[in-house]
């Protein structure tokens, strides 16, 4: 029996789906590619019927995959479904199941690099919100993640590898992906929290990366998009990365630029959320803080005193070297997750955030 044929026959209709996604086409779009109608590449998704082996072989080419991807016995994560994305008006949903795929796959790496290696587990602070909670109950939960997580007081030194010593697996955004702003998930028990490279500012991907801290410890069950859950990870950010009780004493109560730029460097965040903090703990007035952001808009984006580059994940990227180093490669994992090269360096990459890489070549 031939590969096609084998893999029909245990053809798994969720693979199907998954590779779809992750490609971004339509369903119309992937049937007229291979030949069939829109109506049989549904039933082959729901797993009303299976494809042939030409069919098969088809699909395959069209989605870039091999053609064993497509059958029964790779791991599968259990989803909450309610991934947080920042905003669901700036994306179209084939975007959005494109980004949450890609996560998918990413998982499945994990899950076949844990097979060979142990790596930290995804323990986060799980903290319940009451009913109707005010900011004083999300300033709590912020409070109670940065205990949890060893950060006593001060500054968070690097909010990317903290998560990642927690078990969060944080990659930067693929190339086809780019117009989804930074969101998180949980894949199983192991979460993901997805950065746009574009924001290449240390204190914007330091926030970024509390704020989805904030969904993944608060918003177990909430729906994603609304606008009440992000102001709740906005407030959580803030208060992890500038706790009111020690940033209070620290923030001018006018427009003291050389002054909240020195605050600036030390707690690791943007000017223009420190003038929003400050008006926030009622610290300036309105009209301070009106001025402040007028001032700010002016100055453009990035605003002037840079932090340097944003803060990148190495989590996935060691783990792979800590396989290669015993033996197992890239065609180890290609293998046991049904993965092509081609993906699991795209993984690789964006998991490595964006750090340049020494290539030599032969005189």
């Amino acid at each position: 029996m031939t590969e096609l044929a084998a893999t029909a026959r245990a053809f798994d209709a969720c693979e199907l789906t998954l590779a779809r996604k992750f490609r971004g086409l339509r369903k119309n779009e992937l049937a007229a590619a291979v030949g069939v109608t829109p109506a049989a590449l549904s039933q082959y998704e729901l797993g009303q019927s299976r494809p042939s082996p030409v069919v098969l072989g088809k699909l395959a080419l069209a989605l870039g995959m091999p053609a064993g991807f497509f059958a029964h016995g790779h791991p599968a994560p259990a989803t909450s479904g309610t991934a947080h994305f920042r905003s669901l008006r700036a994306t179209t949903h084939l975007e959005r199941e494109q980004a949450l795929a890609f996560g998918q796959l990413a998982w499945r790496l994990m899950a076949g690099i844990e097979k060979y290696a142990e790596l930290p587990l995804g323990r986060l602070p799980q903290v319940m919100l009451p009913p109707d909670p005010g900011a004083g109950d999300v300033a709590a939960a912020a409070g109670q993640a940065r205990i949890f997580m060893g950060i006593s007081s001060g500054p968070v030194p690097h909010v990317v590898r903290l998560l990642e010593a927690y078990g969060t697996v944080v990659m930067l955004l693929p190339e086809m992906s780019r117009r989804v702003d930074a969101f998180s998930n949980w894949y199983g028990s192991r979460p993901l929290v997805f950065l746009n490279p574009a924001k290449d500012d240390r204190a914007r991907s330091r926030f970024d990366a509390a704020h989805e801290l904030g969904h993944l410890v608060l918003h177990h069950d909430a729906e994603p998009g609304n606008r009440v859950v992000e102001n709740q990870a906005q407030d959580f950010a803030a208060e992890f990365l500038m706790p009111r009780g020690e940033i209070s004493a620290e923030l001018p109560r006018r427009l003291d630029w050389e002054r909240l730029h020195r605050v600036k460097r030390r707690w690791g965040v943007s000017l223009k959320a420190l003038v929003y903090r400050a008006r926030k703990l009622g610290i300036i007035s309105e009209a301070t803080y009106r001025t402040g952001m007028i001032t700010l808009a002016q100055w453009g984006d990035p605003e002037p005193g840079g932090l340097g580059p944003a803060e990148g994940p190495v989590l996935l990227g060691k783990a792979v070297e800590l396989l290669a180093g015993t033996g197992v490669d890239l065609d180890t994992l290609a293998y046991d997750t049904g993965l092509p090269a081609e993906i699991i360096g795209e993984i690789i990459r964006a998991a490595e955030g964006g750090r340049p890489r020494l290539e030599l070549t032969a005189p």
